[in-house]
């Protein structure tokens, strides 16, 4: 019995887009991915502890159900892995799952440093979040995001260039969420009512 044959309901081929069961070698690596960027895995093996061979099947699990990709590399053995790059023109349902675990992600990773903050260097004390609330239709909405993702296109090669970093460049979380704020239906009663 293979794993594959696990993550399917009994008597019910596996087909590419199930949705793959919750495992702690998973998740630890969707986490570590998310902290570093790319890993291979006799790297995640080294971090978290577990075999390579380990991580090598899990790696290539969350491959097969859409949640990391192969990162570009220079050939060879080692195989880098990162986080699925999100595609906006492919938005829709089957995204919805990958976007709970992202956010999940996110808002751990946001509790870790609220919590260890003042464990890091002096000058890396401080954050920058903020949020905003702005009226916009769709289209400003798309033309805000996208100059979101200009304003960050210089630094992206980082992530696959370490050499490209400067010396005290660290991973920093970058989160920008765009969502139309719906009414309250209490709201909506109130309004209603008048």
């Amino acid at each position: 019995m293979t794993e594959d044959d696990l993550d399917s309901p009994p008597g019910q081929p596996r087909e590419a887009g199930d949705a793959l069961r919750e495992h702690d070698v998973r998740t630890a690596l969707l986490a570590l991915l998310a902290e570093v960027g790319t890993v291979t895995a006799t790297e995640a093996a080294a971090r978290l502890g577990y075999s390579s061979g380990l991580c090598s099947f899990h790696l290539r699990q969350l491959a097969r159900h859409g949640h990391i990709e192969e990162a570009p590399h220079s050939g060879g053995r080692a195989r880098p892995w990162r986080l699925r790059q999100h595609d906006p023109s492919a938005d829709g349902p089957a995204e919805d799952g990958f976007g709970d675990l992202a956010r999940g992600l996110e808002d751990e990773s946001w509790q870790r440093w609220l919590a260890r903050r003042d464990q890091a260097p002096a000058e890396w004390r401080h954050d920058e979040a903020f949020s905003a609330v702005a009226y916009l239709t769709p289209e400003e909405m798309s033309r805000v995001a996208d100059a979101v993702r200009r304003a960050l296109a210089p630094y992206r090669d980082r992530e696959q260039r370490p050499l490209a970093r400067p010396d005290d460049a660290r991973p920093v979380a970058l989160i920008t969420r765009l969502f139309p704020l719906l009414p309250d239906t209490a709201d909506e009663a109130d309004e209603a009512g008048r």
